[in-house]
């Protein structure tokens, strides 16, 4: 009887593990070994220098006479500005609410994102932190000073438009995409009109019309938050583009899932709540998350408004002229943060893929 060899007498388990994985995934084919040689050639290249200037010569504490001397990056005019990039123009002692405020906004992300809080009272406790940020925000209950939205700025007000805005064009958007779909011709016109309408203007449009025109339409006397109008037309205009992406899922589901529904008696929205939408969800989710993370990044453009998020708060801090030169820090700082809350928004729509499709894998 011949014996088989053990792998690490032949020496193949040696080559195991990662060395194996290197040369399936990196050195199968030639464009494969191409793709990675310039790779490898461009992080031996670009990598060491900018570790060297974002590290090895960087300035963590200083003034901008150290900074220059050091010949790197300048992390010490983040330190020193660090209250404005974040808080913009929120007053200095009262720093701690909208900090407070942002704990609480990523708490209740986190708790509607962990498949154990998915109860009822979800439902209930999402209105209620926006109600805690929002007596947070603005004061005058419980003995906290008034400061009204024209102070707000920094990643609290980007997080309270995209959250705000995602949070509540999402239903907005499923009806629209369910009437598009509707039997009755006036209903679908609408929704047609509606959506058409809102995805045939840029965003910035939108937030120009809310800001200068809207007012000229309304009675003289009354006025609406500027702030206000800035996060209904991220609503509206966010709604529009979520409705066609939630049509799509809705016409991927085969016939057969509706006659199903009927012919056990469910009406038209238990039909949609129980057996459609979960699965037409369920199949949007890429698409869906992608419009969520440019809605995140879309809030910079309030600036044309006069509000300040965290992009226009970073510029203001750079507007300095002892630090103007080090603004390369400040956009890293910035770009860091969007990079950040929108990898982790691609990371957990993979983890929710792969979740709730687990069921219809087929092994």
């Amino acid at each position: 009887m011949t014996r088989l060899a053990l792998p690490s007498e032949t020496g193949e388990g040696l080559l195991g593990g990662p060395v194996a994985w290197v040369r399936r995934n990196l050195f199968n084919t030639p464009v494969n070994i191409a793709a990675t040689l310039v790779a490898l050639w461009a992080v031996v290249r670009f990598l060491p220098p900018v570790v060297d200037w974002a590290l090895v010569r960087a300035t963590w504490v200083g003034d901008p006479a150290a900074c220059r001397a050091a010949g790197g990056a300048c992390w010490a005019m983040v330190v020193e500005k660090y209250r404005l990039i974040l808080f913009g123009l929120y007053p200095y002692d009262q720093q701690w609410r909208p900090l407070l405020a942002i704990v609480l906004f990523i708490a209740a992300i986190l708790a509607a994102a962990h498949p154990k809080c998915w109860r009822r009272w979800l439902i209930y406790a999402i209105p209620a932190v926006l109600g805690v940020v929002g007596v947070l925000m603005w004061g005058g209950l419980f003995g906290l000073p008034l400061v009204t939205d024209d102070r707000w700025g920094g990643l609290p007000l980007t997080m309270i438009l995209a959250i705000s805005g995602i949070v509540l064009s999402f239903p907005l958007a499923v009806l629209l995409a369910l009437g598009r779909r509707s039997r009755l011709p006036a209903v679908r016109a609408w929704c047609v009109i509606y959506i058409e309408l809102w995805r045939g203007v840029p965003l910035i449009s939108v937030l120009f019309m809310a800001s200068v025109m809207f007012p000229l339409f309304l009675p003289e006397g009354v006025t609406i938050d500027k702030l206000l109008r800035a996060q209904i037309g991220i609503i509206l205009f966010t709604a529009a583009y979520l409705a066609e992406i939630v049509r799509g899922g809705l016409q991927a589901i085969p016939r057969g899932q509706y006659e199903a529904a009927d012919a056990i008696g469910l009406s038209y929205w238990q039909k949609m709540r129980l057996i459609i939408l979960p699965q037409a969800l369920r199949l949007v989710i890429p698409p869906l998350v992608g419009q969520f993370i440019t809605t995140f990044k879309d809030t910079s453009l309030v600036i044309i408004i006069g509000l300040y998020d965290l992009l226009s708060s970073t510029k203001a801090a750079l507007s300095d002229p002892q630090w103007r030169a080090f603004y390369v820090e400040g956009y890293v700082v910035a770009a860091m943060i969007y990079f950040v809350f929108s990898y982790l928004m691609s990371q957990y729509s993979q983890y929710l893929e792969r979740r709730l499709s687990a069921g219809t894998r087929r092994g």
